[in-house]
């Protein structure tokens, strides 16, 4: 974390953690409460694996918003890692914001996030998202049985997708917060390394590309970054899979998969730099990266033991 922004008196800040099940849309709300991408968003269930920091200006609150990784029963070593790190995420929060998929209702892993948030001290709010696609009699009830169920300071009926709602959202969070000077300058949106950010583009056209195909196994690294005298930048990334079969599927056949890949993750790095990029990829095999401790720290996981 940076040191306190200079700002002026009568400022407020805090930071509110998101959390939800997988795919409730955490990610896509971030990205607009922020106004600006500072976290991918993909079909592919459990994208978000670290916590993801995005700072939106309010008036004269700073919201510092903690996209946590989607929480869901875990089978595997990351999986576990993901869960403590997104109920971490919110027991440090001034504030914990429930998103449920609407559609989807509460059942499931969003049930069962519901009997845990008791243990969870700090404020909460609940945010009932996607209600452009259902009615609202049945949103009512969704909203009344889940405040029966925890008490919630205030209940939001939003649409990541087209913005609805999120104006009121903000308006209550930037009244809500404590008052106190901000963390980070006026103009930084995300507290994202460039080069971890960088990695979370890629792996996002890898799965936009290869949803269907490829498994979840898959890590990208940011492994050199030059700045170039003609104002342009050299990127090079390394694109971890744990089998041989699943190197050949990211390569495509004659390269043509990595060739699109690396095109849609350019063009979305040169609209985010402003500034040309060379962007290289390299798919290596590491057999049970997921195992690794080294790729935890790498992704800002703790490695559960």
């Amino acid at each position: 974390m940076t040191g306190a922004a200079e700002t002026p008196t009568g400022t407020r800040s805090g930071f509110v953690a998101l959390i939800g099940a997988t795919n409730a849309g955490k990610s896509t709300l971030l990205n607009r409460l922020v106004g600006a991408k500072v976290s991918i968003v993909t079909h592919k269930v459990q994208t978000t694996r670290a916590l993801i920091r995005g700072i939106a200006t309010h008036g004269r609150t700073q919201i510092v918003f903690i996209d946590t990784p989607g929480i869901f029963k875990p089978r595997r070593r990351l999986d576990r890692a993901m869960v403590t790190t997104a109920w971490g995420g919110a027991r440090d929060a001034d504030m914990v914001a429930l998103l449920v998929d609407a559609e989807r209702g509460i059942r499931g892993d969003a049930e069962a996030i519901l009997d845990s948030l008791g243990e969870v001290r700090q404020p909460k709010i609940l945010i009932l998202n996607k209600v452009d696609r259902i009615q609202r009699e049945k949103l009512l009830v969704l909203a009344a049985e889940a405040n029966g169920r925890v008490a919630f300071e205030r209940t939001f009926m939003v649409s990541a997708l087209t913005g609805d709602g999120c104006d009121d959202l903000l308006d209550y969070l930037a009244a809500a917060l404590p008052e106190g000077p901000w963390y980070y300058p006026e103009d930084q949106l995300s507290d994202l390394p460039m080069r971890q950010l960088a990695a979370e583009i890629t792996r996002e056209k890898i799965y936009l590309r290869l949803h269907q195909e490829l498994p979840y196994a898959v890590h990208v690294e940011t492994e050199r970054w030059e700045e170039r005298k003609d104002g342009s930048v050299k990127i090079e990334q390394v694109i971890y899979v744990e089998r041989e079969s699943q190197k050949k599927i990211v390569l495509g056949h004659k390269g043509a998969t990595i060739r699109d890949i690396g095109q849609a993750a350019r063009e979305e790095l040169a609209q985010m730099l402003e500034q040309k990029v060379h962007l290289f990829l390299f798919v290596k095999v590491r057999e049970n990266w997921g195992d690794d401790p080294e790729r935890y720290r790498e992704m800002g996981l703790e490695f559960p033991g």
